[in-house]
This record gives C-alpha cells, structure tokens and sequence, in this order.
C-alpha cells in the first residue's frame, strides 16, 4: 500500500477551500476539507486511479454532494509514494500558482 503525502502547496489550497466555503456556509467547509482528505486517502490502494493529465501528473476527481473538487498529484512507483501536488474546485479555471 502507496504512503499518501500533501505538499505544503496542497494544505494551502485545502485552507483555501476552507475559507471559500466558510464564508457562505461555516459548518460545512470543514467537513468539505475532510471529504477531500478522505477521498484522496484512496490512492494508498489504487495510485493509478486517476485520469493522466501531463507530465506524469494525474487527477482525481472528488464528488461532494453538488461540488466537484479535483487533486493533483504524483505516484512514485519506486518508493511507493503518493504525493497530492495541489486541490481546487472543478470550476477554477487552474490550480493556484499556475
């Protein structure tokens, strides 16, 4: 089973989510940020679950409830290593600092 990390990169966009959704719905906003935690925890077992996007990046898609969220991330076969690179939602037009 593939260890799952967050780059520094990804905890600030999760933060960044956070403070979205807290500023139309407080009580929700953790349990998003939890959702998409837990969703990418999948990548322990199926690291290639994701669709290729460039580079040897891949994206997996995270429902949640009417929301779409996406990560960005990186398996390293060699150390069996799953490193999350970034999160947004579906309808940013980028991931931030692209």
């Amino acid at each position: 089973m593939a260890s799952v990390r967050l780059s520094s990169r990804a905890f600030r966009d999760l933060e960044r989510i956070f403070e979205f959704v807290a500023e139309s719905d407080p009580g929700r906003a953790l349990q998003t940020v939890q959702h998409i935690r837990e969703a990418v925890m999948i990548l322990a077992r199926h690291p290639l679950i994701g669709r290729v996007v460039d580079d040897g990046h891949r994206e997996l898609v995270i429902s949640h409830g009417r929301m779409t969220y996406l990560a960005r991330y990186r398996w390293y076969a060699g150390s069996d290593t799953v490193l999350v690179l970034a999160a947004r939602h579906a309808r940013e037009a980028g991931y931030s600092g692209e």
